[in-house]
């Protein structure tokens, strides 16, 4: 039950610093900018506190460390898999073109309105 009023305060958070922002319409953007952030944080840190928060803070610290052990592509290789890819466009267009304008004529010849 606590969990939720803290799920419940932590949504209210977020919906006063938007709020806020919209609130100090007068007010530098820097100073609007700055009541969505606070309304952000505090949401987060009280959401933290619960434990679908603990779960999903978790997971998040486990989603980055695996981006971190990701083997990206070297320049190279990248190039390399971009030009492939355009080259199979181009023949699977052509490829695509030959069988519509074939279709075309057969349909025509078919339809007894060939030239």
């Amino acid at each position: 039950m606590v969990d939720k009023i803290k799920l419940v305060l932590s949504m209210l958070l977020v919906a006063a610093g938007i709020a806020g922002f919209y609130l100090l319409a007068d007010k530098a953007l820097v100073l609007r900018i700055l009541a969505v952030i606070a309304g952000v944080v505090a949401a987060a840190v009280l959401f933290r506190t619960t434990a679908l928060g603990q779960q999903s803070f978790g997971f998040f610290g486990d989603s980055i460390a695996e981006a971190k052990r990701v083997v990206w592509p070297t320049r190279k290789e990248t190039v390399q898999t971009t030009l492939v890819v355009f080259v199979l466009v181009v023949i699977v267009a052509a490829f695509l073109a030959v069988v519509d304008i074939g279709f075309s004529h057969m349909i025509q010849w078919l339809l007894g309105r060939s030239a």
